[in-house]
Parts: C-alpha cells; sequence; structure tokens
C-alpha cells in the first residue's frame, strides 16, 4: 500500500512539458529565485557547479602564472644589476692587481718594501 501510495506522489512531466517550463524562464523569475525552484534546474545544478569550479581553477591559475611572471621579471632586473656589478668588480680587481698598481699602494701606505732586482731562482733539492 506505501508503494502504491509513493507512485501517486511522484509527479511526471513530459519532455515537452520541460522544454516549455525550461523557455518561459522571465526577468523576474530570475530575480525573484523562484528558477532555483525548478526540477529542471535542479537536475542540472551539480553541472554547474562544476562549471562554477572550473571557472574558480582557471581564474586562480591566471593570477598565479601573473604573479610568477611578475617574480620573474623582477628577479631578471635583479640579475642583470648584479651582473653589472659582477663585472664592475672584477674590472676593479684585476685594476688593482696590475704590478704598477701595487707598487703605488706599497709606496703610499710606507711598508719599505722595493721591487725585486734580481730574477727568481728555482731552488733544487738533492736527494
Amino acid at each position: 500500500m506505501a508503494e502504491a501510495q509513493d507512485k501517486k506522489d511522484i509527479e511526471f512531466i513530459s519532455p515537452k512539458q520541460e522544454e516549455a517550463e525550461l523557455k518561459k524562464f522571465t526577468f523576474k523569475q530570475w530575480i525573484s529565485g523562484s528558477v532555483l525552484a525548478k526540477s529542471s534546474f535542479r537536475r542540472q545544478l551539480p553541472f554547474v557547479i562544476y562549471l562554477a569550479f572550473l571557472g574558480f581553477l582557471y581564474i586562480g591559475n591566471r593570477y598565479h602564472a601573473e604573479k610568477l611572471t611578475r617574480e620573474i621579471n623582477t628577479l631578471q632586473r635583479e640579475l642583470d644589476e648584479l651582473r653589472a656589478e659582477s663585472i664592475n668588480t672584477a674590472a676593479e680587481l684585476m685594476f688593482f692587481c696590475r704590478q704598477s698598481q701595487v707598487q703605488k699602494r706599497i709606496n703610499e701606505s710606507g711598508l719599505g718594501l722595493s721591487e725585486a732586482v734580481a730574477p727568481p731562482t728555482k731552488i733544487k733539492r738533492y736527494e
């Protein structure tokens, strides 16, 4: 008897009625929210939620990609500045390592060192 009563409570809608129901959504129904109560909309709700989720993923992915691009540009500018500083430092070091510059700095500091007059000799080890 419970089954017979359940069958009476089930409402069957023909496909033509369903199409007509979908077509007669008005602006007033959208604003009032009564569209959300229709069975055709409720049946499509999981798909709509899935599409919204994908949309959020795409938007989040784009923001993440833009953030990474900005970071890469910032790091590239910093790398260029550091490369220029490295080249400048290497050039200064080469300049200060010249024999004339070393002699000049020794004389200025007053260490009393002088340039070697005799060439270096090789020390031989006897065994």
